[in-house]
């Protein structure tokens, strides 16, 4: 063990010498928002073996998904071919764990590739050093429930990715040129040189978007969200002022739309209609919890309540108790109603067609927000281009939530126009 030497033959490039060395000095926390195939996965990797062998303890390198993960890291390689786990030095590894994707060394360190898109699992372990990697499509939770760890412990933390639009990622990394304790770094080919103009054109050419091309290679925040399917109603919606400060009307019912998970996350959209305006003043996401927490979340609220919607499998009853959720929920005092099932598709266009008429409360639908600005399309890599099917990601519970929404008020008009007139001038043909 003592005449193991690491990096194992790597060396950083000269644009990667300033993270390198700032990390080196002790440097805890670091933002490096890099081109693509400019080496940052390489970069971490290789700073993680370092610090390893410095300090024994827990070491992980976060995805945006446990496949990811497998995909980019644990089965992955780089540009040159060498694959990331050589990193590691064989007569180091005491064992390894394919499923967990873990490797044990001789001297009680641990490094494992972890996917973020169950945070929950995150919780009660106690790593010394963390890659956030493409940090950009992560769940922003991660970092939160990482983050007081590593400042008890003494910890550092490497966030690195390409951007993808002015979210959490745009938020860190102009957070961390403001602070002096962090290092801040933006690369673009212009500025590494490390990709030539000519292998540019050949991405567009086999149908890379440009918006995509901007984001990747030179790395902009202000390039459209390639496949977001609201982006473009969010931005309107931010630039109309409409994503502001929405109060609570204690005089109006707020209502809730819900996407019901089991294993993962269940989310709730809190709104109040008053004529063509739809306010959505907050917004609950969770996991790991049953409807028992949820009726109490909704109790401690204390809103006026008029419906509550859920998505049609609220009625599938369990067979080991003989109820289904919505029963089990009545029995709480929370009363579904079932939206009309619509396909995604259908969906999504009703979420488009009342976009322009909400107003958001920014600070408590933060979340909720974000989940709609990133909600897109998966990619299809064999055949470079967007899948019709939504992305399965941290976003789809927030934006599922809000498709059921919308469908509900879809509904709820058609059924208010068809009323015959009131003769009173109070009457709202889209109240609930």
């Amino acid at each position: 063990m003592s005449n193991i030497q690491v990096p194992v033959n790597w060396m950083p490039r000269t644009y990667q010498i300033p993270l390198w060395s700032y990390l080196e000095k002790g440097g805890k926390r670091a933002v490096a928002v890099w081109h693509r195939r400019a080496g940052k996965d390489a970069t971490a990797l290789n700073w993680t073996v370092v610090s390893a062998f410095t300090r024994p303890g827990l070491y992980w390198h976060l995805l945006p998904t446990y496949n990811q993960g497998r995909k980019i890291v644990w089965d992955g390689r780089t540009k040159e071919g060498k694959a990331f786990r050589d990193a590691w030095p064989r007569e180091a590894i005491r064992s390894e764990n394919n499923t967990e994707m873990k490797l044990e060394l001789e001297n009680g360190s641990i490094w494992q590739v972890v996917g973020t898109d169950n945070v929950d699992r995150l919780v009660g372990a106690n790593p010394v050093g963390c890659v956030f990697s493409e940090y950009s499509l992560q769940d922003p939770r991660a970092w939160d429930y990482i983050r007081p760890i590593l400042a008890e412990n003494g910890g550092w933390a490497l966030f690195i990715y390409t951007p993808r639009g002015r979210n959490h990622g745009h938020e860190i990394i102009g957070m961390a040129k403001r602070n002096p304790r962090w290092f801040a770094q933006t690369l673009t080919i212009e500025d590494t040189q490390a990709i030539g103009v000519d292998v540019i054109e050949e991405e567009r050419l086999a149908g890379m978007p440009e918006e995509m091309v901007q984001q990747e290679f030179y790395c902009s925040f202000d390039a459209a969200l390639v496949g977001s399917y609201y982006g473009t109603q969010m931005e309107k919606a931010l630039k109309e002022e409409r994503i502001c400060t929405v109060p609570y009307e204690p005089r109006l019912e707020v209502h809730t739309a819900w996407d019901l998970g089991t294993h993962d996350s269940t989310a709730i959209w809190f709104y109040q209609v008053s004529g063509m305006e739809i306010r959505i003043i907050d917004y609950y996401e969770n996991s790991g919890e049953g409807m028992v927490h949820y009726a109490k979340v909704l109790a401690e609220k204390n809103y006026l309540y008029g419906k509550h919607y859920a998505p049609h499998d609220i009625e599938v009853r369990d067979f080991s108790v003989g109820k289904s959720r919505k029963d089990v929920a009545a029995a709480l005092g929370v009363k579904f109603t079932t939206v009309p099932k619509l396909s995604v598709q259908d969906g999504i266009e009703a979420v488009r067609n009342i976009l322009g008429k909400c107003w958001f409360d920014q600070s408590k639908c933060d979340r909720g927000i974000e989940a709609l600005r990133q909600y897109k399309k998966s990619w299809n890599d064999k055949m470079r281009c967007y899948n019709d099917s939504p992305d399965h990601d941290w976003t789809s519970h927030g934006a599922d939530a809000f498709r059921y929404l919308a469908v509900a008020f879809k509904e709820k008009r058609q059924y208010a126009v068809k009323l015959p007139r009131q003769t009173e001038s109070n009457y709202d043909p889209l109240g609930y």
